[in-house]
């Protein structure tokens, strides 16, 4: 056990700082401090000893130097179980500090203020703080470090159970989340400046994904395995991130999630988060084999015309929906073996019905008004990664060009922008078949285009006369148009930029279909 006799305390973050401290010397601790965080202290009538009458060396350069400094490194490095470490610092009068209370300056709040200047942004990155930070990190055994305020209540209470002292376990417990603080800082760092190719660089000549890029996790949780299980697997969790997602989901009930769990919950949540209108969606693999939205019928009437598209698919799979789960809605689940239900809540009537369900995961990530959905997506390889932005940008539909000598109408385009949301999530080569704002049948993941064509059409369990179809990239040959019509297809949507358009073009036109392109691809391997 490390008892603490002397702190140093210099904190960005004053929160809960003057009532740590005030415990603190309740406790004989003597306080080190500086600058701003000493003037605190001292207005609120604690006794704090200034570093620079500690060192003897007066905080200069703009408060760039004053931790900097040999006894205040020698007192956090020093190993007091080292003879000749304790030896030295009595030799050069260097006291033990046995705490460290430090929070850094807040870079990434700087640089994502709009329109923050390049020498603001240096200005606010911390030297002294994670030099002490990691100084005292490093000789845990007998150094506690505390970089994070909701520390300060448990450690006084340590402290007053075991007569001022700090454990081991702890010390080291809080070491590690240190280090882990340190490794985020430099890492935003790092990403902002990677972005300039020189100091003065103006925004248009900003790299937009920097030369190196860092990204760090928190462990929510180990997973019983991978996708398989010979493969040992967890789930991490980006801290910074406030969209509504599976991350910053809260399971209800049901067994834990596992790692094909969360990748499919993913998916059927981020579709599902495409409509305004009530909506409902089926998951398997990651792909759609359902989905329905409407304004006029109820939540239990649009999952059922969900379910309709493929129920033999819908069997294990991922529900998502973008409204509370009413007793109907519930009723309506429970008549399918499914893995796991996210939505935005559930009703005290619907968790009566689903919690005889105990193996069903139930997910509740309230939906926002408005959210703004940002950021960037990794896929790895062996060897490297891919990092991209998300593919969140998309045309309004009243600038999508119809090229066909037919104009939709108003029910056609209707679900042609229905069609055309559910395409973007299904796997390439993808071809969706819907009518009257729900999914009839989905060609995913084939080789070439016309074999997905072929599939959505087999998969529909409802004739396909009369309904419209959405490709997540152009056509390459008029196999698949003709197809398409012979199914009894309406109406294309398609991004277009293919060498043979004309030939599209000019088969839909032979079929009387309207074709629509949207000059946006969403191909999703």
């Amino acid at each position: 056990m490390a008892t603490i006799k002397q702190a140093l305390i210099s904190v960005s973050d004053k929160a809960g700082i003057v009532e740590f401290s005030q415990q603190l010397i309740a406790l004989g601790v003597r306080i080190l401090s500086t600058g701003g965080t000493a003037k605190l202290l001292r207005e609120n009538g604690l006794e704090v000893v200034e570093v620079s009458d500690y060192t003897g060396f007066p905080e200069m350069l703009d408060g760039r130097v004053k931790t900097l400094h040999p006894k205040i490194h020698g007192g956090l490095l020093g190993r007091r179980d080292l003879p000749e470490h304790v030896a030295k610092m009595a030799e050069h009068n260097i006291e033990a500090i046995d705490m460290v209370v430090v929070n850094l300056y807040p870079f990434a709040e700087t640089i994502a203020k709009p329109n923050c200047a390049f020498a603001d942004a240096i200005e606010n990155i911390d030297i002294g703080g994670p030099t002490m930070l990691r100084s005292a990190a490093k000789n845990y055994g007998a150094v506690t470090v505390i970089i994070e305020p909701d520390d300060y209540a448990p450690i006084i209470a340590e402290m007053q159970a075991n007569n001022g002292a700090i454990s081991p376990e702890s010390n080291f417990s809080l070491a590690k989340k240190v280090f882990q603080s340190t490794a985020a800082y430099d890492a935003s760092i790092a990403n902002y400046l990677g972005r300039f190719p020189r100091p003065d660089a103006h925004p248009l000549e900003q790299y937009f994904l920097p030369e190196t890029f860092t990204w760090q996790g928190t462990k929510a949780q180990d997973l019983r395995y991978g996708e398989n299980p010979n493969q040992r697997a967890a789930f991490y969790k980006d801290p910074k991130i406030d969209e509504p997602c599976i991350s910053n989901a809260v399971q209800l009930q049901g067994k834990e999630l596992s790692f094909n769990n969360i990748l499919d919950s993913n998916a059927a949540f981020e579709l599902v988060k495409e409509f305004k209108e009530p909506a409902a969606v089926f998951i398997k693999h990651t792909n759609p084999c359902g989905a329905a939205t409407s304004t006029s019928k109820s939540l239990a009437d649009i999952l059922r015309q969900a379910r309709a598209c493929d129920p033999i698919s819908a069997f294990g799979g991922i529900v998502a929906l973008n409204q509370e789960v009413d007793k109907e809605s519930a009723e309506v689940l429970a008549e399918t073996f499914l893995e796991a239900i996210i939505a935005p809540g559930f009703s005290a009537e619907a968790r009566d019905i689903l919690v005889t369900k105990t193996a069903l995961r139930l997910l509740e990530a309230p939906l926002l008004e408005e959210f703004q959905a940002s950021g960037l997506e990794v896929k790895k390889v062996v060897g490297g990664f891919l990092l991209q932005e998300r593919d969140l940008k998309e045309a309004p539909s009243d600038k999508w060009l119809t090229v066909s000598n037919r104009e939709p109408s108003p029910q056609e385009l209707a679900t042609l922008q229905f069609s055309w949301k559910i395409c973007k999530h299904v796997k390439s080569n993808a071809i969706v078949l819907a009518a009257d704002n729900h999914l009839v049948g989905v060609g995913a993941g084939q080789m070439s285009r016309i074999d997905s064509v072929n599939i959505s059409v087999m998969k529909a369990l409802v004739p396909t006369t009369g309904s419209v179809l959405a490709s997540d990239a152009f056509f390459p040959f008029r196999d698949g148009i003709d197809a398409a019509a012979k199914a009894g297809v309406t109406a294309i949507i398609q991004p277009g930029g293919s060498n043979r358009d004309d030939e599209a073009i000019a088969a839909a036109n032979e079929h009387n279909m309207v074709m629509i392109f949207t000059g946006n691809r969403h191909f999703k391997h």
